[in-house]
């Protein structure tokens, strides 16, 4: 191989591997910009009538979570789910915990926001959603940013799904704040 062709290939490598590098990283997700010093808090897995839906784990700056604090809510699917079940189910949920319903505009408004949040979902696809007090959520497919919703009441009701007390899962609740023995 000539001096030429060696430094080709060292080049050629070099730049795969920082492109390499830099996938990887953007893969790994965009959201940790928001909570940079996030570490795991707990994490735990949500079935339902036998069938494993997905794996749920929570991350924050600070060990005890609260709505006072960010964190992020990272739900890796293990099967397939459209969008509008998603929704639906989200605001199902939303309304259970509130204790009824929402009023029409801002069922309206919530249900539009969720459908730029989410996506078509399958085994593997994985979706954080990363709450902000005061300020709203932001939603990551696969650690992509996919939508910003600026609106603290919204942000604080749907993590309320998994975080209040009142959740369908207080299994789940427990493992994700570290609750567990």
């Amino acid at each position: 191989m000539t001096s030429m062709t060696s430094r080709l290939c060292s080049t050629l490598l070099l730049t795969l591997a920082l492109a390499c590098s830099l996938a990887h990283a953007n893969s790994q997700g965009q959201w940790r910009e928001q909570l940079p010093q996030a570490s795991l808090i707990g994490s735990g897995d949500f079935s339902w009538f036998g069938f494993s839906v997905y794996n749920a784990k929570l991350w924050s700056p600070v060990a005890r979570v609260d709505f006072n604090q960010p964190f992020a809510l990272e739900l890796t699917y293990r099967r397939s789910i459209s969008r509008e079940t998603l929704v639906d189910t989200s605001l199902d949920e939303i309304r259970r915990i509130n204790g009824g319903p929402l009023d029409n505009e801002q069922q309206d408004e919530w249900t539009q926001q969720m459908r730029q949040a989410f996506v078509d979902v399958e085994d593997g696809t994985r979706i954080t959603g990363v709450f902000l007090p005061d300020q709203g959520c932001r939603f990551y497919v696969d650690g992509k940013l996919q939508h910003v919703i600026d609106d603290p009441q919204f942000a604080r009701a749907f993590f309320s799904i998994w975080l209040a007390p009142q959740t369908r899962s207080p299994k789940l609740r427990a493992a994700l704040l570290g609750l567990n023995p």
